[in-house]
């Protein structure tokens, strides 16, 4: 079992940076893969990028890529998630999930086990 919590989330301006980070407790996060994801309202949770476990690979979702960033320490059991060149397009309530997905699943929600209660990331124009 691992419990996360996530922080760093607020209002900013379009073109502006953001980091946003989840800590965990519990379980080592080098025992899981560790993702991002977002849901804004009325819209289906998105993936947003995902450090893998089993090839220690990162990969993200096509409307973040180039513009976002995720690094883990799991000896500090933490995980970030740096943002630039924000849109409006990413205002979101961004969550950090822990999970065992196959790679194939690596960027389905249900697939992770795992996850915090969410921040707000809302970027203004």
């Amino acid at each position: 079992q691992v419990q996360l919590v996530e922080s760093g989330g607020g209002l900013v301006q379009a073109g502006d940076s953001l980091r946003i980070s989840c800590t965990g407790s519990g379980r080592s996060f080098s025992d899981y893969a560790m993702a991002w994801f977002r849901q804004a309202p009325g819209q289906e949770r998105e993936f947003v990028g995902a450090s893998n476990y089993r090839d220690v690979r990162t990969y993200y979702g096509d409307s973040v890529k180039g513009r976002f960033t995720i690094s883990r320490d799991n000896s500090k059991n933490t995980l970030h998630l740096q943002m630039n060149s924000l849109k409006t397009d990413d205002t979101a309530v961004y969550y950090c999930t822990a999970g065992r997905p196959v790679l194939s699943a690596l960027r389905t929600w249900s697939a992770y086990r795992h996850w915090g209660q969410g921040t707000q990331v809302t970027v203004s124009t």
